[in-house]
């Protein structure tokens, strides 16, 4: 079976929560929510993206979004593929007390989650508007 929701309607826009696996509460520092914000403008310039609004909470993100090329599936993917791998990068990188932590429950998480085995990111649900 299948996990999670499919977009059925690709041209509309939808509400979108992207969550941190096991709601880890990644986004507390403005070094990730950094990373969210920089992700969502090139997606912006780049790939089409309508956002209409978004919200970044401690461990998942809301947003209303629409892709210009009528791929809004695609877009999401992309966008939580390239902003989870630049998360786990800062991790890595920037100074974090959390740091083991944090790899340890992402690392368990992905180990049992049947389509994400790489990135913390994944999408929850979603909603025609």
């Amino acid at each position: 079976m299948k996990e999670g929701y499919t977009i059925k309607d690709q041209e509309k826009p939808h509400f979108i929560t992207c969550t941190v696996v096991d709601w880890i509460d990644v986004f507390t520092r403005k070094v990730y929510k950094d990373i969210v914000v920089s992700s969502l403008e090139y997606c912006i310039k780049e790939k089409g993206m309508v956002l209409y609004g978004y919200v970044i909470m401690s461990n998942h993100i809301h947003l209303i979004v629409q892709s210009k090329e009528g791929r809004l599936s695609d877009l999401v993917r992309d966008f939580k593929k390239f902003t989870a791998k630049n998360i786990l990068e800062a991790i890595q990188t920037e100074p974090e007390s959390r740091r083991e932590w944090m790899q340890a429950l992402l690392k368990k998480a992905t180990e049992s989650h049947t389509r994400n085995k790489n990135y913390p990111l994944r999408k929850v649900c979603n909603f025609a508007q």
